[in-house]
Parts: structure tokens; sequence; C-alpha cells
């Protein structure tokens, strides 16, 4: 039989918790081959961002003496667009995560997590962000053991969606305590940002930002209501942006070129 190539990425970095925790679950079936390629430091909240004005330093990683994964001082997109140079083949299916935070809502807009799963889409290989919603310590056993749940799913039905990806958020409870599970819809939840004003030595001012995560409306369908509630969501994630239902609109507008 052959093994089905899994590629782990994530943008808490190659040292975190959460990565590992994938890595310790799969290694070690004969029906996967795991591959790492991650941030060499912690790269959360860069979104989409790619490195182009800089050389893409690779590191080799180990653990226990042995060889682990490639660290790269890029970005979580970075690494996904190095799968070829580094692997020399292309991954059937990739995973982001475990990430320390939910993506849900807005948030989901500056996620490196989701970031590298959509950069993953755009390659052609099936991806999947995972998130767990607890930023301390999380116990990540449930969510590595739900991650390879969906994964074996994912290459049983064998038909994953084109330019799909699916946005997996846990909350952080037991897995008794689970409620179940939830196909929702991105919501409207965000982050409400301030900013903390301070002086540096000299007298410069800076400023510090800060914020509480909110839910803006009511939405039984959304993600952040579904893992508030003690259920695990899922979520179809598309990178087309096109806003499909008001381009009609724009298109009545009748715009000229040579009109005032």
């Amino acid at each position: 039989m052959t093994k089905k190539l899994i590629l782990l990425t994530n943008d808490d970095g190659i040292e975190a918790r959460g990565i590992y925790a994938l890595y310790k679950t799969f290694i070690n079936d004969d029906e996967f081959e795991i591959k790492v390629i991650a941030p060499e430091f912690e790269r959360s909240a860069v979104g989409h961002a790619i490195t182009v004005f800089d050389p893409i330093w690779v590191k080799r990683e180990y653990k226990d003496g042995e060889f682990f994964g490639f660290g790269v001082n890029g970005t979580p997109a970075d690494c996904v667009k190095l799968y070829n140079e580094l692997l020399g083949t292309k991954p059937d299916l990739l995973i982001s995560g475990i990430n320390r935070g939910a993506n849900v809502g807005e948030n989901i807009i500056y996620s490196g997590t989701v970031s590298a799963a959509t950069e993953g889409i755009a390659n052609g290989i099936p991806s999947i962000a995972v998130s767990i919603d607890c930023y301390t310590e999380p116990d990540y056993n449930f969510s590595a053991k739900f991650t390879k749940k969906i994964v074996k799913m994912i290459f049983k039905h064998n038909n994953f969606p084109e330019k799909t990806l699916l946005n997996i958020n846990i909350p952080d409870l037991s897995e008794n305590e689970i409620k179940g599970i939830k196909i929702t819809k991105q919501s409207d939840a965000k982050f409400k940002d301030y900013f903390l004003k301070r002086s540096d030595p000299r007298g410069r001012d800076y400023y510090w930002m800060d914020g509480e995560f909110i839910e803006i409306s009511k939405c039984e369908e959304g993600d952040y209501c579904a893992i508030k509630n003690g259920y695990i969501s899922i979520t179809p994630i598309q990178y087309d942006m096109t806003d499909y239902k008001r381009i009609d609109y724009f298109r009545k507008w009748d715009i000229k070129i040579n009109e005032r």
C-alpha cells in the first residue's frame, strides 16, 4: 500500500506543542508519511504574507537526535510554497496547526494558520486548518486524534472539493464534554481592538494593541457560536473573494471611461 504524504505546517513555529502533537499522532501509522515544514519562530497573525525582497533561510530541525522537519525563517505561506524544493513531490494533504487559539469570524483574515491552508489549496493540495480555543496550556491530545479522524474521512471519500479548505475549531473541553460537531459558516465575530499609548525612555510615543474578541450578531450556524456552545466547528472556506451577489448591482452603474 502506498503511503499518503501529509505535510504539517503552522504559524506558532516548528517548536510549538500543537504541531508536535500532530506529528506524534500520525508518525507511527503505516498509512501515512509525515513531513514538517514550519516557521522557525512564531508568525501568528501575519495573514497570507510572503517573503519577496529577502532570502528565505531553511534549517534542519531535530528532536531527540532525529530529523523532525524544516524550520523556515519566513511566513506560513512561504513554508507551503517551498514544498517542492524541500520535499521534491506534492503532498496528498496539508494540515496547518494545531493552532493555539481559535480562528473564527473575521479573525481568519489575519490568521497565518488558515493562510497556510489557503496556500495549500492554491497549489492544488487538499488542506485543513486546525485550532483549539485556548491560549494558555491547551491539551492537544483529543484535537490531534480528531484531526486524524477527519484526515481518514478525507481519504476515504476521495473527492475533496477543489479550492476549498476546512477550517476546524475545537473547544477547550475534554472529549466527554464536547457536545458534537457542526458544519458552520464564518461568523461576523471580530477582535475589537484598542491601543495602549506609552512612552519610551527617550520620550517617544508608542502603541501596544490590546482588545477583546466579540460576537457582533447572533448566528446559530456560525463558527464562533458553535465553539462557545461546546461544539466542534468545521467551516468550508474558499479563497475566491468575489461578491457574486453584488456583480449585477455594480454592472447597473454602467460606468463609462469618458463620462464625468
